[in-house]
């Protein structure tokens, strides 16, 4: 299987005190990936980097399947959601809408989206909320929602679940373990050493700016399957699981 992400010799300086240094790391398609690690580890910073918006001094980061396509073509198959992510003022509709009119998304596929990604996590009928009047919880799911409308080939989560109360975690976890069924390849740091294996996920350990050891599962996968990429507007229904 074609990696959809090959980071090779990388180095990432950050002043005089940090330095990432990721020798090989190779992720592949349709599957969860979950940084783990201490604060200062490089969690946030290899999330960045993957993102493309954090260039490395060294190395080289690649997308197989994507060689062909420019850089700003690779860029919009990857969205991060920041550990406290921003919303734009206005109305939840209004935050969703804004990415996807910069990509020339309008009219009625625009807003058929927008309803998919609200109902996939759980905010149905959310559109006309206030984003300043939202809970942490609600705000952390309406920035999933805006990266989930954009189809992402990789979605990059920085601790998602920071912000979201017991009661809404469950469902969330579903949700997030569902989205290499869409085509998904989902990579997320996380301080909850058992959530890798709550959310079926290859584990990535990084100390001081460097992996530990290669990915690998944190509880065991089963037999692996090819299988067929579901529609992305297909709601995942996590309410009823």
């Amino acid at each position: 299987m074609e990696p959809v992400i090959c980071l090779k010799n990388i180095v990432i300086r950050q002043g005089e005190n940090f330095t990432l240094t990721i020798d090989d790391l190779q992720l592949l398609p349709h599957r969860i990936y979950v940084l783990t690690g201490p604060n200062g580890a490089g969690k946030s910073t290899l999330l960045r980097a993957l993102a493309l918006l954090m260039l490395p001094q060294q190395g080289t980061i690649r997308f197989p399947a994507a060689a062909a396509e420019t850089p700003a073509r690779q860029r919009q198959k990857i969205t991060l959601v920041e550990q406290s992510p921003y919303l734009l003022q206005g109305t939840v509709s209004d935050n969703l809408a804004f990415g996807l009119k910069l990509r020339g998304i309008r009219g009625k596929e625009q807003q058929m989206r927008i309803r998919s990604a609200l109902e996939m996590v759980g905010l149905d009928g959310f559109e006309p909320r206030k984003a300043d009047k939202l809970s942490g919880g609600e705000v952390q799911r309406v920035a999933l929602a805006r990266a989930l409308a954009l189809q992402p080939d990789v979605l990059l989560l920085d601790e998602p679940t920071g912000n979201i109360d017991s009661k809404s975690l469950h469902a969330f976890e579903i949700l997030l373990s569902r989205l290499p069924e869409f085509g998904v390849t989902v990579v997320l740091s996380t301080h909850d050493l058992s959530q890798p294996a709550r959310l079926g996920g290859e584990m990535i350990r990084i100390e001081n700016g460097r992996l530990l050891d290669r990915p690998h599962w944190a509880s065991e996968p089963g037999d692996l399957k090819q299988t067929e990429k579901k529609l992305w507007l297909n709601p995942l229904n996590v309410q009823g699981r």
